[in-house]
């Protein structure tokens, strides 16, 4: 972990908040669980920053999440959604999110309410001097197979890509929007997590880590272990590691 700080460089005001979060919530076919998820987090960020605004990024869902979202947009003008027609992945959803973020900081959760925002708040106090502070699950509310599979994914990650990381997949990431601006990410499914800090730590990006807590999940169904998926994610993490591997 890399947890250097850079004198003079902050951008929380005198109230001790950011300048400005945009959060956004990759989701697909969370109707059961977005609105209480974009509640929670206009619950808790104007306390970490004087500006913030909720992008719900839905993926082609086939329920009522776009139908919710849309709703909770036409209530609040901080939220907005953007949506995308098809399916098109986890990663573009991440990469749309990213993109539409407007704000100085990026905060990226999933829409299916796993993570409680409670802990953004000492996410956010190791902003100053870091251009991403990553939380780790501390204890992380899976299936035993989910898990196993989550350690072992995070071990090939850390050999192949050299990331330095204790959990590369966990959704609770606050980053620099003009750190992340530019970045040539392309994956399209569950390679994004590792190509994000891949790319961060190539281009010299200050990084902290911070425990975080993980819940189970409510409603809804996660596609994280269909095998499409997976075969998917193999497939980019050998293209991602030629990529950084050529001389």
């Amino acid at each position: 972990m890399d947890d250097r700080r850079a004198e003079g460089t902050t951008s929380r005001g005198a109230e001790g908040r950011l300048s400005g979060i945009s959060c956004f919530l990759p989701a697909c076919n969370e109707e059961g669980n977005i609105a209480r998820t974009v509640g929670e987090a206009l619950a808790v960020l104007p306390a970490v920053a004087h500006e913030c605004e909720v992008i719900v990024v839905d993926d082609g869902s086939r329920d009522g999440t776009a139908a919710v979202a849309e709703g909770l947009a036409a209530g609040d003008p901080r939220v907005r959604v953007v949506r995308h027609p098809a399916n098109r992945g986890y990663g573009q959803a991440v990469r749309s999110g990213l993109r539409a973020g407007r704000l100085e900081w990026l905060f990226l959760t999933d829409g299916d309410g796993q993570f409680d925002f409670a802990d953004l708040p000492r996410v956010a106090a190791l902003a100053p001097g870091h251009d991403a502070v990553l939380g780790f699950r501390r204890k992380r509310r899976d299936t035993f197979l989910r898990r196993l599979n989550g350690v072992a994914w995070t071990l090939l990650m850390d050999l192949l890509l050299r990331l330095r990381v204790r959990d590369v997949d966990c959704a609770f990431k606050l980053l620099r929007r003009e750190v992340v601006a530019g970045l040539p990410l392309r994956s399209r499914g569950a390679m994004i997590s590792a190509e994000l800090i891949a790319r961060l730590r190539r281009r010299r990006a200050r990084i902290a880590e911070v425990p975080v807590a993980h819940r189970p999940r409510l409603a809804g169904t996660s596609t994280g272990g269909n095998p499409r998926v997976i075969l998917r994610a193999f497939g980019e993490l050998l293209e991602l590691r030629r990529e950084l591997t050529r001389p």
